[in-house]
């Protein structure tokens, strides 16, 4: 009789030890609806389909939040579509009609270059930090931080935090960016579809932790 009492103990204790980690996040897709984020660009398709937002277009294009944020942590999960593709996560970012600029942690489909992670600067500076495109010492040094983090045909979880100057991202778990740079202390969190025609990107689980 008393392995019962001694397996609620054990639940009881892995639930009060998994707590703290999901404390203060809030959700920035209902599931549903998506009601809190806009599509700036003229283009672009969105879709809520079973709890996952499906973007599809002819074009590159960004949804992005309403709100702007400046420290946080977020959490979102990424599926690429099969074939060429390539996405993102984008945040502290700005927004013009038709144009989203600014930090993105990169969503690589391409299983040679794998820069899954790396901290892309769109709009402006491109790879110039993590890693810095075209130095053979810092892109190597990428590859062997990200390792096979990320999986290219399946659910990706990316974890960004962004504190002061301090920026970093996590693919699966893995530390693949930790950086400072002063460049951007707010903005929006954005996700992106690169353009391809008929591909179809998709997220879930978006939510994020304001850090005061």
């Amino acid at each position: 009789m008393k392995k019962p009492f001694l397996l609620l103990a054990l639940l009881s204790v892995f639930t009060l030890t998994q707590a703290p980690a999901e404390e203060g996040f809030v959700p920035l897709f209902d599931g549903k609806t998506m009601d809190g984020w806009k599509n700036p660009y003229q283009w672009g398709h969105i879709e809520v389909v079973d709890g996952e937002i499906h973007l599809t277009g002819e074009k590159k294009f960004f949804v992005v939040t309403e709100k702007t944020y400046s420290d946080f942590i977020f959490e979102g999960e990424v599926k690429l579509p099969e074939g060429q593709a390539n996405s993102g996560f984008m945040f502290r970012a700005h927004v013009q009609p038709n144009k989203v600029f600014g930090y993105q942690a990169e969503v690589d489909g391409n299983a040679d270059r794998k820069w899954s992670g790396g901290l892309y600067d769109e709009g402006r500076r491109m790879w110039f930090i993590s890693p810095i495109k075209g130095d053979k010492e810092s892109e190597a040094a990428f590859r062997a931080r990200a390792g096979d983090a990320f999986k290219r045909n399946d659910w990706n979880t990316y974890r960004i935090t962004c504190q002061g100057n301090k920026l970093k991202i996590e693919v699966n778990g893995v530390v693949t960016t930790d950086v400072e740079d002063d460049k951007d202390a707010s903005g929006v969190i954005a996700i992106q579809h690169h353009g391809e025609k008929g591909a179809t990107y998709k997220f879930r689980n978006l939510r994020i932790k304001e850090l005061k």
